[in-house]
């Protein structure tokens, strides 16, 4: 889908500032999110006037996984068993969204021998043995930690935290790393104003504390930070940037980062 999106109000419109709110907020659950939502209609809207809205929609996603880990223990299954459904109920509602972005990373990070042919190879919509280890590796990261919470609360929460936090992480990345190409994804999404940045740290902050209790939340606030930011380096040797596959593998990474903080005994 585009990120480039239209918001209609005249400028001495007293509801402006109320349009702009919803719009923000709908543009991050469409593009986020498979579910059908109308966005706003006429002028443009880049994804990253959204980004102080990123927590709140991963916040929405997290809950949803957490009520299918609820209802997979409530008719008899096991952490495990509950566990992957739950962590396939986030694929459903994100179109795997997110899972995309991490395998055409892992191909083209670990398949290039330069940034060209990095590049090329994310562009492929095909996904190579790099990528297909990155899901599964992924997956199962993320369903061993819920397991091994076993509460369905407890894991609930955990839930909740991990796809707020990193999700908030994103648009650190947009500001900090420019477009890696001129098209595509990274590039139309745009950089993020620093009100929308430290909007998105502090909900997701407060998120990741309420949600795992103030020394579990801040540690994997913490670690999730140290991580995005080696990342960050990390990517700019690779291509010199970021593209909207690499925005997917951070969140995938920061995802599972909090999930094994939430889970560590």
């Amino acid at each position: 889908m585009s990120v480039m999106v239209a918001v209609m109000s005249a400028p001495d419109d007293p509801t402006r500032g109320l349009s702009r709110f919803l719009g923000g907020f709908a543009i991050a659950i469409a593009f986020f999110t498979k579910v059908p939502i109308d966005t706003p209609a006429g002028g443009t809207w880049q994804l990253a006037e959204s980004a102080w809205a990123f927590p709140l929609v991963g916040a929405g996603i997290g809950a949803v996984a957490a009520f299918a880990f609820l209802f997979a223990q409530l008719v008899g299954l096991g952490d495990w068993p509950a566990a992957l459904l739950s962590v396939l109920s986030g694929l459903a509602l994100t179109g795997a969204l997110h899972e995309d972005g991490l395998a055409d990373t892992a191909d083209g990070f670990f398949g290039g021998r330069d940034r060209e042919a990095k590049l090329a190879i994310m562009r492929d919509s095909r996904h190579g043995t790099f990528g297909v280890l990155a899901i599964l590796l992924s997956t199962l990261l993320r369903a061993a930690a819920l397991a091994s919470i076993g509460d369905a609360i407890h894991a609930g929460l955990a839930l909740i935290a991990a796809h707020a936090v990193s999700r908030a992480a994103l648009p650190v990345v947009m500001r900090q790393m420019t477009p890696a190409r001129t098209e595509g994804l990274g590039a139309a999404a745009g950089s993020p104003r620093r009100s929308g940045i430290i909007a998105a740290v502090a909900i997701g902050t407060a998120i990741g504390l309420a949600a795992l209790g103030p020394m579990r939340g801040a540690i994997g606030v913490c670690l999730t930070g140290v991580i995005v930011l080696a990342l960050i380096g990390w990517a700019r040797r690779q291509i010199g940037g970021h593209t909207g596959d690499v925005l997917g593998a951070f969140q995938q990474i920061g995802e599972i980062v909090m999930l094994l903080a939430a889970s560590a005994r």
